[in-house]
Parts: C-alpha cells; structure tokens; sequence
C-alpha cells in the first residue's frame, strides 16, 4: 500500500443506484444485526465477538512448514481455492518492496529477479483447517499487492510497481501480471505475462464466459491509471494460457477524460476500447502513451475489479482536486456491461457528510455470507475489518490488537485480503503488519 488508501465506503455522502445499490445505503449505521461487541484477545492478536474464534496460520518470521526459509512480510491480497474433500489452499501475496525485511525465499524454478523481495505463498489446509503445508508459489517479484482469480482455479499475482532493471537493485523489468498455480507452482513458474501490459498493476478480473480479462492501474499521480481490457489469443484456454498473447485495450468513455467528472449515479454512457501503443511501455509509461487527438479517460486510484451480474465492476478509491482530478469524490464504483458496450456510475461517495465506518480508510472487500460486505479497514491506530449488511448497517467483526507501533505509540497493522472459504463457514484475513494470516470460525449467518 504505497499510500494510505480511501476505498468503497470512505467518508461522504453516499448516493447509489441499480443492483449495487442495496449494499451501499445512505447514512450506514452501527449495526445490532452484526455478532456483538468486540472482545479484548487475552493473546493480544485479534479481537473478535464471542463465539467466534481464531487460528493464526501462518506470522512473518517464522520458518516456512515445508522447509526452504521464512514466513515472509507484508502480507496483502488472498484467495481461497477449495483442493478437494475438504482442503483449502490460500494463496497469499507479499507486497515486499526493496527494503524488506523478511523476503518471499528465492526458489529455483519459481524466481523471476533475484534482486526483488516479493511474491506469493501457498498454504494447504486440511479438512479441520490446520495447515499441512506451506511453501513459495512465485518469488523474485515486486510489490505483490493484489489480483483476481481465474475461471480455471489460478492466481493473478499484480505488481503495483513499474521499476525497470536498474531501479532499486532489481536486474529485470517489473510492473507485470504472474499466474500461479496453487495446486503446483512450478507448472507454471515465474514467467510475467507481458502481454497484459507493464504498469502498475492492482487487480484483475477474468469473464468467465469469454475470457476477457480486465485490469484497473493504480496510479494516484496524474495522469491518472487507466482501466484496460485484454483480449487473449486463447480466451478460456486454462492454466498457462495467457502467455499466449493477445490485444490489450485502453477505455475511453467519448467526452470524458476524467471517470472523477460524473457525479450522477445511474448515469451510463458507451464506451469504446483503443489498442494500446506500447503495452511493455518501453520508453513512455503507457498512461502517457498517444491514444490520438480524441485522447483517452482516465481516474484517480483504480483499484478493486471483480466479475459479477454479466459485467465487471471497478473502483475509483477518491479524486482530489487538488491533485489534478477534475472533481472530488470519496469512491466511486462503476459497472461495465460488455454486451451493451456501456460503462454506468453504480455508487458515489462523496466529498461532505459523515464517515460510513466508524474508522478510517476501507481497502480490501469480499462477499460476506448474508450477501454484505466484509471490508479491512488500512488507516492509522486500531484497524478492523468491518462488515456491512444488504442494507447499509455497519458491524465490527475483527480488530488488530497486535501492537507494532515505537517509541510508545501505538499503532495498528492493516488488515488486508479478506476471504471466505467456499463452504463460506471460515474467514481468512492477513494482518499486514506483523505478517499474519488468520482463520476465524464462528456462528457466521
């Protein structure tokens, strides 16, 4: 999280629309719907309601279960594949830049620079949820912050950086997308799928009808990240597929240069895609890039992309004004319908009115079992993970109690990549600092 990042539920007022719109309600509130008050840990990990409880997985630092190093840091986005009767694999990146302290463990086969620190590993769990294993699934990468899953059970690991060989001690270009295998890493290694463009990746999402995939870039500089679409050559084609190359696209919404500019809920427009100039941005980053006199539309902060409802949403986190957007906004979430060729402005949080948490700076999201949201809260002093009811009411579900501050103060790590296991009767979450990943059980509804 290379900046303190504003996200879905940020403070403002909150207007909404379309089939969003249930899970954004204005004025959310504290909810008596949710599990209850918070209980102090007596281990000092994770506060959570009673009759929940934890299991830490998996904390930075200690040795890896399968040999081969330790438990690295910075522990971000994650996902849950089911691996049959009952086993789970996480698959869990490592937002490490250059100054890591605790690096992913270079693995032959799996390392695709040396001289970068990041990556991801892979836990097994069994059916009662003790971990089996745990190894390295890509390493040599940088700055792993988050990605998506594909239709056919791999990880998209993003690189949120666009350092070139050179920069940082690293020997080779970053800024790519890597696939990972959970089941076996090495079946597919640590090969950048450069197609999919080189720039400062934060999440994808895979149609799993044609297979396009889409890609938000964070960049909260201007000119602002783009939201892209990449054609395969082998849409649907399955595990290592991607390398096979295709066509990635740049939107531009006709007369809007700035996503930030739409203040209407509801409002819809068409939307077209342009072939990107240089996609491995040899000379110019690729949101410099010419896209021709008719430009191409940019937004402050894209971040979250996930597929659902036939389209794909995606996340503008905030636009400031003052650093260059063309409005202020507090989030905004948009929904692309691939087969209307229309993009339309679902939700808009935005800049006056109060917070719709009680803390600060929401990131990371996920479904959560009544069909809400859970949402990880990446501010400063205590961080929670939130969740939010179909309509809008607001309930803790789980605080950082792990104090990691200095000299006296307090402070709280992120809690980053919450995810549920399929049978949705387990939440996985990360504390991003100290490193580590837990497994909470309880009477989830």
């Amino acid at each position: 999280m290379s900046v303190t990042r504003r996200s879905l539920l940020a403070a403002g007022a909150v207007a909404f629309s379309g089939s969003l719109g249930a899970l954004f309600a204005p004025g959310a509130r504290a909810s008596a719907r949710g599990y209850g008050p918070l209980l102090p840990d007596p281990a000092g990990l994770l506060d959570l309601p009673a009759g929940f409880s934890y299991r830490v997985l998996s904390r930075a630092g200690d040795p890896l279960r399968s040999g081969g190093g330790t438990v690295p840091a910075n522990c971000d986005g994650m996902a849950a594949f089911g691996a049959g009767g009952g086993r789970i694999r996480l698959v869990r990146n490592h937002e490490n830049r250059a100054t890591a302290a605790l690096r992913v463990p270079a693995v032959e086969g799996l390392t695709y620079d040396p001289g970068a620190l990041g990556g991801c590993t892979v836990l097994e769990l069994d059916r009662e949820g003790a971990v089996r294993a745990e190894r390295v699934g890509l390493a040599g990468t940088a700055v792993n912050c988050a990605g998506g899953r594909t239709p056919w059970n791999t990880w998209l690991s993003c690189e949120e950086t666009e350092d070139r060989a050179g920069d940082s001690g690293y020997s080779r270009d970053h800024g790519y997308v890597f696939e990972v295998d959970p089941a076996d890493p090495h079946r597919l290694g640590a090969v950048p799928l450069t197609a999919l463009g080189r720039f400062a990746h934060e999440a994808v999402a895979v149609d799993p009808y044609r297979g396009v995939v889409y890609e938000t870039e964070d960049a909260f500089v201007k000119p602002f990240g783009l939201f892209y679409r990449f054609l395969p050559a082998r849409p649907l084609g399955g595990r290592g597929s991607l390398r096979a190359g295709g066509v990635l696209e740049a939107m531009r919404v006709p007369g809007v240069a700035d996503l930030s500019a739409v203040d209407e809920p509801g409002a819809e427009f068409p939307v077209e895609w342009v072939p990107v100039p240089d996609p491995g941005a040899a000379v110019t980053p690729v949101r410099f890039q010419d896209f021709g006199p008719r430009g191409i539309t940019h937004a402050q902060k894209l971040e979250g992309c996930y597929w659902g409802g036939g389209g794909v949403y995606f996340v503008s986190s905030y636009a400031r004004g003052r650093e260059g957007a063309a409005a202020d906004h507090h989030g905004q979430v948009w929904f692309h319908d691939p087969v209307r060729g229309r993009v339309r402005l679902e939700v808009l949080f935005g800049p006056a009115a109060d917070t719709a948490l009680p803390g600060d700076s929401p990131d990371n999201i996920c479904l959560a079992p009544d069909g809400g949201l859970m949402v990880c809260e990446d501010g400063g002093g205590d961080q929670y993970v939130f969740g939010v009811t179909p309509g809008g009411e607001v309930y803790p579900v789980a605080r950082n109690a792990d104090d990691i501050g200095t000299a006296g103060v307090p402070e709280r790590g992120e809690l980053a990549g919450v995810t549920f296991s399929p049978d949705a009767r387990t939440m996985y979450v990360n504390a991003y600092a100290p490193g580590t990943t837990f497994a909470v059980t309880g009477p989830w509804h």
